[in-house]
């Protein structure tokens, strides 16, 4: 152990002293191969010799360090390093020769010299790589105290073949390759770096139980979304541990291909196709434009921000009641992008005059309207928040877009506004509305993007389990049929932006959410991606709907139509015919609720159904 500590410390002495050695032993073992008739060491030219070895040891060290080579660790070098070694032997040599002849020195000859660079290049070679060997030996050896894990790659393409070779030449050998899967036929007990194709996706089960594998990893970079989540969920049954490759970008540096293995998360196993946008469309519409979000410390809105900067704009303003997470996301962009203004505003959509002041200091070109009351039980028992703030906010900062000549406002919507069954969604659906009955009114232009749930927002069900599962359980489920659609936030936003470019006034864009999930399963697959068996490890738990719950959330109202756009997965739902009197009147009659807190509950549920003709109570099951 002292030994490997002094030559950490003193690398370059030592390596240097050695390659002097190497030097005065090449250049007398030349004496052997080119002369025959020095038979005592007594006849040997020394003064020769020792000119020779003197000019060429300055010289060899000279280009030692021109190519760099005393910073290389020896215990890391490859045949790059041992070719550069040389190189600059072979550089050494011939230069020393030159000054031979053009200083007419006393030294040996040209092909002694060459002979002796030969001699060199191969000392300096040798030594190094019997250095290499004994270092990674005492490093193998060490990590053989540690038992290794049985290890079975998924996926025999390039990032396979990267995976395989960064383990073979790792310095720590902690895996056990057990063998490769993938489903081309072809590949079938053929080898990739020594490492053989064992089978496909159908024997992963039985090949995890035969050869008893410790963990899976699963690296193939181009799959279908339907593919790679039926392979994750064969493994997902195997009770394996389960580290993935995110996507291709990550094994083009292989250096970092281990790194970039992490754990398989929820969004990987729904089996959602990545979004492609139209980036230019969406950038002309952004770029040195003043952009306005609301809620932008929230889920959506803070990616918005994070979005929305990528394509240049002049200047963001961010605007949100709550102070820590609206500096969270200020500071973000402003290390992040530092020629876009960044400015963060406290203010509730609720206060019209503050609304009017911020509109007429930043005259905003785009207004993503995201703040909201989302959260549906709290606003059951809470229900003159809702309206406070979701339907007058709304209509704050929809009046002032209109009077601030606003290019265009979108409002960030819910599927739970289709046929609502709490107050929440009641007045989400009002918000709708509202933006399309002024539209018809304004040169403003309004519009609205109604999706489903997005997996890991503030409200998501997923953090809730993730924590439950952390906690021993058990994990809550409200009823074992609920279902809901899910999206992964980015991929939400990302088709905001794209609805946005599609706008032309009083459209309600409706996002492809795909197919619904079950509650349920996603706690189950939640448990097993911790690596828990369900009602084993932790148990699930039905409590039974919550206040203003129901099974089954919907996109579309049933009086609506819907269009396509050029994007597969945004369409259009048929504009409502109402009109800003109508608003107007319906708002009244939620203006007399809000100005008395002790305004009872059914009540207020009565006038809602009256200003919302399609919000139903929904029987609890």
């Amino acid at each position: 152990m002292k030994i490997f500590k002094s030559w950490a410390k003193y690398t370059k002495l030592i390596l240097g002293i050695i390659d002097i050695c190497v030097i005065i032993i090449a250049y007398f073992l030349t004496q052997v191969f080119v002369h025959d008739k020095y038979t005592i060491i007594a006849d040997l030219p020394f003064k020769s010799i020792i000119n020779s070895i003197i000019l060429s040891v300055v010289i060899y060290k000279i280009f030692l360090h021109l190519f760099d080579l005393y910073r290389t660790i020896t215990s890391f070098e490859s045949v790059k390093e041992y070719f550069c070694y040389a190189l600059a032997c072979m550089v050494s040599c011939n230069v020393v020769a030159m000054l031979g002849i053009i200083l007419n020195l006393d030294i040996l000859s040209t092909k002694e010299h060459i002979l002796a660079g030969v001699f060199i290049a191969i000392g300096i070679i040798f030594y190094r790589v019997i250095i290499r060997y004994f270092m990674t030996t005492k490093i193998t050896l060490n990590s053989q105290n540690e038992e290794k894990k049985k290890l079975l790659i998924i996926g025999a393409g390039e990032a396979g073949a990267a995976v395989v070779k960064s383990i073979k030449t790792s310095r720590t050998d902690r895996y056990d390759i057990v063998g490769i899967i993938d489903d081309n036929i072809k590949k079938l007990n053929c080898k990739m770096n020594g490492v053989k194709i064992i089978g496909d996706r159908t024997q992963i089960q039985k090949i995890c139980k035969e050869r008893k594998v410790d963990i899976i990893f699963f690296v193939i970079s181009n799959i279908s979304a339907k593919d790679k989540k039926e392979i994750l969920s064969i493994c997902q049954e195997t009770g394996v541990k389960l580290r993935i490759l995110p996507g291709i970008q990550d094994f083009i540096d292989e250096k970092n291909i281990m790194q970039s293995l992490r754990d398989v998360q929820i969004e990987d196993i729904l089996g959602r196709d990545p979004i492609v946008l139209d980036n230019n469309n969406i950038g002309e519409l952004i770029k040195n434009n003043v952009i306005m979000i609301t809620g932008a410390g929230g889920s959506i809105g803070s990616e918005l921000c994070r979005q929305i900067a990528k394509y240049e704009p002049k200047e963001m303003v961010l605007i949100d009641i709550y102070e820590n997470n609206l500096y969270d996301i200020e500071l973000e962009l402003k290390a992040q992008y530092k020629n876009i203004k960044i400015d963060a505003v406290i203010a509730s959509v609720r206060d019209k005059k503050k609304m009017e002041n911020t509109f007429e200091v930043y005259k905003p070109y785009l207004v993503f309207h995201a703040a909201a009351h989302k959260h549906v039980p709290l606003m059951e028992y809470s229900p003159l928040e809702a309206i406070k703030n979701n339907v007058f906010g709304t209509y704050n900062v929809v009046n002032c877009a209109d009077k601030y000549n606003v290019k265009r406002f979108i409002l960030i919507s819910t599927d739970k506004a289709v046929n609502p069954t709490n107050i929440m969604g009641a007045t989400k659906r009002l918000c709708e509305m509202i933006i399309q009955a002024k539209d018809k009114v304004s040169k403003t232009e309004y519009v609205a993007v109604r999706f489903g749930n997005v997996l890991g927002s503030n409200g998501s069900v997923v953090p809730l389990f993730k924590k439950q599962i952390a906690n021993g359980g058990p994990v809550t489920v409200t009823h074992k049929d609920i279902t809901r659609f899910f999206m992964t936030i980015p991929e939400a936003v990302g088709l905001i932006l794209q609805a946005t470019t599609y706008a032309k006034g009083g459209e309600i864009f409706v996002l492809d959410m795909g197919e619904p999930v079950k509650i349920y399963d996603l706690a189950v697959s939640l448990i097993k991606l911790s690596g828990l068996q369900p009602d084993v490890d932790i148990k699930i738990e039905i409590t039974g709907l919550r206040p203003g719950e129901k099974l089954y959330e919907e996109i579309l109202m049933s009086e609506e139509g819907l269009t396509t756009t050029e994007h597969h997965k945004i369409f259009i739902a048929k504009p409502s015919n109402i009109n800003m009197e109508k608003i107007e009147s319906k708002l009244d009659v939620l203006k007399t609720l809000i100005e008395d807190e002790n305004t009872p509950l059914t009540q207020i549920k009565n006038n809602m159904k009256k200003v919302v003709p399609t919000y139903h109570e929904e029987k609890q099951h």
